[in-house]
């Protein structure tokens, strides 16, 4: 007999989201109750002809300047160029601001003048001066301890060198830093490890095959295992298990 197990909610099949239809919320027909409306406008018909009868003024037609504002004209002041008056001999030449010239007036009411000077002429020269020009007098130089009212400091020479008793003469015949051997710190301190390059092994001639690491199979442990170890991905779940719900907190 088979055995009955009780139905699952999930397995009963009812229609989608897309099954339901909800109110419109554009317009007055049918409007979703639950959502405010908006007010709505539509456009009137074309009115008859008899109303040029009742209502006959003009329409929009008139033109108002674009500076004229209700607290009057508005812009900025307009000049323009006109043409050279004649000159009429009945009119007076007066003057403009570009005739006169103030600053050659005297100072009035003891004004403060500021100073002015001029360019004189060349002054001659005296037949017989005896003076020297600041360019004939010598100063002695600075360099070297021949100064006679200036310290100096000490001079030196190049001196040629000396072919008997000079420093380049050892006369002594002492050895130099150089004529010292060093001596082998393995003989006054603990002895270094020491390492040696070794020839190249001699391959066995030998008629023996070795195996090569290519030649071991490790996948097959039949030999002390009932089988090699296999790995598989997990197990297929049903559909209709809860699914995991964790709260987050903020």
């Amino acid at each position: 007999m088979e055995k009955k197990y009780p139905d699952i909610a999930g397995k009963e099949k009812g229609p989608g989201p897309g099954r339901y239809g909800l109110p419109p919320t554009i317009g007055f027909i049918g409007h979703d109750y639950t959502k405010p409306s908006s007010p709505a406008y539509s456009f009137h018909g074309r009115m008859s002809n008899n109303m040029y009868s009742v209502d006959s003024s003009p329409g929009p037609r008139y033109h108002v300047d674009a500076k004229i504002t209700r607290f009057g004209k508005d812009g900025i002041p307009a000049f323009s160029m006109l043409g050279r008056m004649k000159p009429q001999k009945e009119i007076l030449h007066t003057p403009g601001p570009g005739a006169y010239s103030p600053e050659k007036a005297p100072p009035c009411n003891l004004q403060r003048r500021p100073p002015s000077y001029t360019m004189g002429t060349r002054t001659q020269y005296r037949s017989v001066d005896p003076v020297p020009a600041p360019n004939k007098y010598c100063l002695p130089p600075l360099l070297g301890s021949h100064v006679p009212n200036k310290p100096a400091s000490a001079s030196y020479t190049m001196s040629g060198s000396f072919s008997t008793g000079g420093p380049s003469v050892d006369l002594a015949k002492t050895p130099g830093p150089c004529g010292y051997n060093s001596t082998d710190p393995n003989v006054y301190l603990p002895r270094r490890p020491a390492f040696s390059m070794l020839g190249r092994r001699v391959l066995s001639r030998d008629n023996i095959k070795k195996p090569d690491p290519g030649t071991y199979n490790p996948e097959k442990v039949t030999v002390h295992k009932a089988r090699a170890p296999a790995y598989s991905m997990g197990i297929r779940h049903t559909e209709f298990v809860t699914p995991l719900i964790v709260s987050v907190f903020d």
